[in-house]
């Protein structure tokens, strides 16, 4: 069973004494939670993780999800355990109290989610997109369906799905074929949805279906399309479930990876058509959803993050306990951790994880206060903030996941290629992270375009401030800030050049914005290090007991600092030249 003792550790560190978490704490919304709260929560997450999702999660790898007769068959234990989570109030941690959430900062909600996906990504999916759900109702539902709906949601009785796909639309969701017709105070949904995450399962006595779908009349293009809450069962007026709607399962899809999970198939309206009611206004549906798409990329960022931990935690166990070799120094019979390419590796591991896992919190962060800040100004600071973390917290991390999945199957050599460890698993199911919730590609085009062309940089400066400011601390932490300066300085060069650029051509962006993206990445992974160092040479400063662990910091600090800052300028250099041989390219040049 893997052990939770370091990632509690570490995620206090992190909310406590680098990210400043206390700052939400003076925000009226939040007068209740307190440090004391949030670290119980943080501890109480890591054992419920550990002790109920963690020992299934190798069974949902073997058993799968399955479709029977129109129904969904999860593995042996989820249902129990997803009863456990229910049971135990963890869907409604960053909830609404009216609706019967406990009303803690959203930034609370996704460190549970971190624990949740080390634990077991595939159950993980679950909770993921009922919270989306849940945030889509808050924000555009009428008062009527949020009575209906939220309070079911909010403790977890019912899950929640989100449909845009179609096997002819993925990404490009202007020319979608399931069709919306109203009917009474309703709409009769007619059309099939695919790549739809636990869109069937027997977990729960509902399902919510989130429905994107142009009315019958609507003009084409994405400006034609609506929003509708889909339920798999319909809701009495007196809140009891009635008859089965017209939506059912056809398949599961046979996957890489997650497979616990189900991806299915969805059929709405086989005979009338299935009973919708639209969720916002006529042509906002789009606009609507990216409220649930903005909170699924945060959090598939979060899956990178929770499957590097759990990567991160089994290699190191088996580097301690692996005898191979002999100690370069002594001559000795050793364990594979003695040997500095094995160590190479582990802290390669654990500094990127660092990295991502400070980026995520940071985000979230900002969601909150953009969303329950005291001032008019703060919010829109945030708000730009947020909005421009975003893509880099989806892309970066989710590029990352599959290089520290990877990297632990090698510390494991040959038993990692073999799936009774369990660590192959772990790449497998971190594969996906970079194609979901709009692939990597696309969040680097929304990076570049709408975060930093749009406002001609403005977003991108002000975080650049934050950055001097976090220099502006670093006293006594020599060698440490060179590296790092040189990156910024070189990353406001790359967005100078973009600026300067972008009209040159309609290629431009889409040429650079991916290397863009991943520079961008690093160069913020250095400034988290950063702050961690001085958060840790401020402990060991004023003698805080646990000194290893600050000591611990400062090295992975230094090692990011010079082993994978470096790539930030390799990425800088494919921008600033990289364009004038991609724009170029036509299809002939792969013949």
């Amino acid at each position: 069973m893997a052990d939770y003792s370091a990632p509690v550790t570490d995620i206090q560190f992190v909310l406590n004494d680098v990210l400043r978490i206390d700052q939400l704490y003076d925000l009226p919304d939040f007068g209740e939670v307190s440090a004391d709260l949030v670290d119980a929560v943080v501890e109480e997450a890591g054992k419920f993780a550990a002790q109920v999702f963690a020992p299934i999660n190798r069974v949902g790898d073997v058993q799968h999800s399955t479709a029977r007769d129109g129904d969904v068959v999860t593995p042996n234990g989820f249902r129990e355990a997803y009863q456990l989570f229910v049971d135990n109030g963890w869907m409604s941690l960053a909830q609404d109290p009216e609706y019967g959430g406990q009303g803690m900062p959203f930034t609370v909600h996704m460190v549970a989610s971190e624990f949740w996906n080390s634990a077991n990504t595939a159950m993980a999916l679950c909770p993921m997109l009922t919270a989306g759900a849940i945030d889509v109702f808050a924000a555009h539902a009428s008062d009527e369906l949020k009575q209906i709906y939220m309070p079911k949601l909010i403790s977890g009785e019912w899950t929640g799905t989100m449909n845009l796909t179609e096997s002819h639309a993925g990404s490009d969701l202007s020319n979608l074929k399931t069709k919306a017709t109203a009917h009474d105070d309703h709409y009769r949904i007619k059309g099939q949805k695919i790549y739809i995450t636990w869109g069937e399962h027997d977990m729960a006595e509902n399902i919510v279906h989130i429905v994107l779908a142009p009315l019958d009349d609507a003009p084409a293009g994405v400006k034609g399309l609506s929003l509708f809450v889909v339920p798999k069962f319909l809701v009495n007026d007196d809140g009891s479930l009635g008859q089965r709607n017209d939506v059912q399962v056809v398949s599961t899809e046979e996957k890489l990876g997650i497979n616990a999970s189900p991806t299915c198939v969805m059929s709405f309206g086989e005979g009338d058509g299935a009973i919708g009611y639209m969720i916002g206004e006529p042509g906002q549906g789009l606009a609507c959803m990216f409220t649930l798409m903005n909170h699924a990329r945060l959090e598939v960022g979060l899956e990178g993050a929770g499957l590097s931990e759990r990567a991160y935690q089994d290699a190191v166990a088996y580097a301690r306990d692996r005898v191979q070799g002999r100690d370069p120094e002594t001559g000795d019979s050793a364990t594979i951790i003695h040997h500095p390419d094995v160590q190479r590796m582990l802290m390669q591991m654990r500094s990127m994880t660092d990295a991502m896992r400070t980026l995520c919190f940071d985000a979230s962060m900002s969601h909150d206060i953009r969303t329950h800040g005291a001032d008019a100004t703060s919010r829109a600071y945030h708000a730009t903030r947020f909005a421009l973390l975003t893509p880099i917290t989806k892309a970066w991390c989710t590029e990352l996941v599959n290089e520290v999945t990877s990297l632990g199957i090698q510390v494991h050599g040959g038993m990692g290629y073999i799936e009774e460890t369990g660590v192959a698993q772990h790449y497998r199911d971190a594969r996906i992270t970079a194609i979901y919730e709009g692939t990597n590609g696309i969040q680097a085009n929304d990076l570049i375009n709408r975060k930093i062309i749009r406002d001609g940089g403005a977003g991108f400066s002000a975080l650049m401030q934050e950055m001097e400011d976090t220099l502006a601390q670093t006293q006594g932490l020599d060698g440490l800030t060179d590296a790092f300066i040189q990156a910024k300085a070189y990353l406001r060069e790359t967005v100078e050049y973009i600026l300067n650029k972008q009209a040159d051509s309609k290629l431009f962006e889409g040429s650079v914005a991916y290397n863009f993206l991943m520079q961008m990445g690093y160069v913020c992974g250095a400034w988290y290090h950063l702050r961690a160092a001085v958060a840790a040479n401020q402990q060991l400063l004023s003698g805080a007991s646990n000194q290893g662990f600050y000591q611990r910091k400062l090295i992975a600090a230094r090692f990011y600092m010079t082993h994978l800052l470096p790539r930030a300028g390799a990425y800088g250099a494919a921008v600033n030249g990289g364009s004038a041989i991609s724009c170029p390219l036509d299809t002939s040049a792969f013949g």
